[in-house]
């Protein structure tokens, strides 16, 4: 059986091209590497290498050693990574998310959560949530995305609603409803993470201007002020900081009523992980505002 550091080593070569810097790039000596490379040419009883002075480099064979290499190193991390995150989920249930919303909803909460739950802070990205899954790295993932695989499905949560806070001297703002295009033009201060609602306000709310703030503190500062419009959807009214904001604002909450306003949001999980997620499912369906 070869040995998984001469794979990492061969691997490695494959993407520096040289033995310096592949034993400078595994923290080892250049006398190590090489001894390593010739190891592997006897274990797999072939050339591995075309030696020349001064300068070695991989032949045909070699070339689809070092790629298999690459993939049984990637493997064999995937397999590391998938067991330390299964030994960790079975003491806590970590939950992400690719909107912010619901993990406002649950970071605000005063009623008693499923026990050992953690969540995440940082929005994950959407296009990593079924290898998030599938490695046990979250034993949910909040999205606008249902999945479903043989082995990852998904539960219905709620609706996210979106809703614009316009200045009460707008004329805008003596409508009980309003439509992204009747937005046209306005410039707004918005939070510069908000997952797939970036995307869907840019496309819908022609020839507008959007002022991102990272920071939440800057944010609020802007937005007392300052007579600018911005977002807020239902799940807001469960933050502490949205409801310290509103009760220093003059601005009418208008709800948006186009379609792509309505964000359906979906708990995607392992099955095998059914019976444990069951409780957070079943405590933020309780707890989604209307």
């Amino acid at each position: 059986m070869i040995e998984t550091y001469l794979l990492k080593e061969l691997a490695v070569f494959l993407q520096t091209g040289t033995l310096a810097k592949t034993a400078e790039q595994l923290n080892v000596t250049q006398p190590t590497v090489t001894r390593g490379m010739q190891k592997l040419e006897d274990d797999f009883g072939v050339r591995l290498f075309d030696r020349q002075p001064n300068r070695i480099t991989l032949t045909e064979t070699g070339k689809l050693a070092a790629k298999e290499a690459v993939n049984l190193v990637q493997a064999n991390q995937q397999m590391i990574d998938k067991i330390h995150n299964f030994d960790q989920s079975q003491r806590s249930l970590q939950i992400g998310s690719v909107i912010p919303g619901p993990l406002i909803l649950l970071k605000n909460l005063v009623t008693p959560s499923p026990q050992n739950l953690q969540i995440t802070s940082k929005l994950l990205s959407a296009v990593k949530t079924e290898q998030l899954i599938s490695t046990n790295a979250y034993a949910g993932i909040i999205s606008n995305q249902a999945l479903a695989t043989t082995t990852i499905t998904s539960h219905y949560l709620g609706t996210e609603k979106l809703a614009v806070n316009l200045d009460k001297f707008m004329f805008q703002a003596n409508q009980s409803t309003i439509s992204f295009s009747e937005l046209k033009d306005l410039s707004f201060v918005v939070l510069s993470d908000i997952g797939p609602w970036r995307e869907i306000i840019q496309k819908e709310i022609t020839d507008a201007k959007f002022l991102y703030q990272a920071q939440r503190e800057a944010f609020a500062e802007i937005t007392k002020y300052s007579d600018f419009p911005y977002f807020s959807t239902n799940l807001s009214a469960v933050d502490l900081s949205f409801t310290k904001l509103k009760n220093n604002d003059n601005r009418v909450l208008i709800p948006i009523t186009d379609s792509s306003a309505q964000m359906k949001i979906y708990f995607n999980y392992l099955k095998e992980q059914k019976k444990r997620v069951a409780p957070v499912i079943t405590y933020i369906q309780h707890n989604w505002p209307a």
